[in-house]
């Protein structure tokens, strides 16, 4: 069952959202794909300095959601500041729920959702800063390590890493969630 996830970051991406994840999804013998603005390379943000620089697989231009079974959105302050205002990107996210995929973000990363205007009447989590961001978006917060909403996995920070990883796993196995609303 070889699978292929979209990682959707730019520069100031949380470093552990995105490798952690990556390794995660590349351990279950699965495709994951750094999909970014930027084409090269982009650097992580790593506690309260920059991190490591990643490669960037393929530039946001050049793909669709229909070239992916799953979208990931890191988090970090920097990262999901910048996607929140990119128009492609939000189409990008949007595409993923309107065919249903499964999505999984962390920290920070829900920002990105509440501009793509697809957290209304859904359970998450996120980062304890974005919990009325995200209220007064519609979306239903709760404080729990990892939530899942029809296809949709949250988690709060890098701590909760071990949850969201393995839940984002089972939903991506289980495919599109016909529930799942843009």
């Amino acid at each position: 069952m070889s699978k292929k996830v979209a990682i959707l970051a730019t520069n100031g991406f949380e470093e552990s959202e995105l490798k952690s994840p990556k390794e995660h999804l590349e351990e279950q013998g699965w495709t994951a794909h750094i999909i970014s603005p930027e084409s090269g390379s982009i650097k992580a943000w790593k506690g309260k300095d920059w991190g490591g620089t990643y490669t960037v697989d393929k530039k946001l231009s050049e793909v669709s959601s229909n070239d992916y079974d799953a979208l990931v959105l890191p988090g970090g302050v920097i990262n999901p500041d910048q996607l929140r205002t990119n128009e492609e990107a939000l189409t990008f996210v949007r595409d993923f729920f309107k065919a249903k995929k499964p999505v999984a973000a962390i920290c920070h990363g829900p920002q990105i959702l509440i501009n793509a205007e697809v957290v209304e009447g859904r359970e998450m989590t996120s980062y304890h800063s974005v919990r009325k961001d995200l209220e007064n978006a519609g979306a239903k917060w709760t404080d729990k390590e990892v939530v899942v909403d029809q296809g949709l996995v949250t988690s709060r920070n890098p701590d909760d890493l071990p949850a969201f990883n393995k839940k984002m796993v089972e939903e991506i196995k289980e495919g599109k969630h016909e529930r799942q609303h843009a």
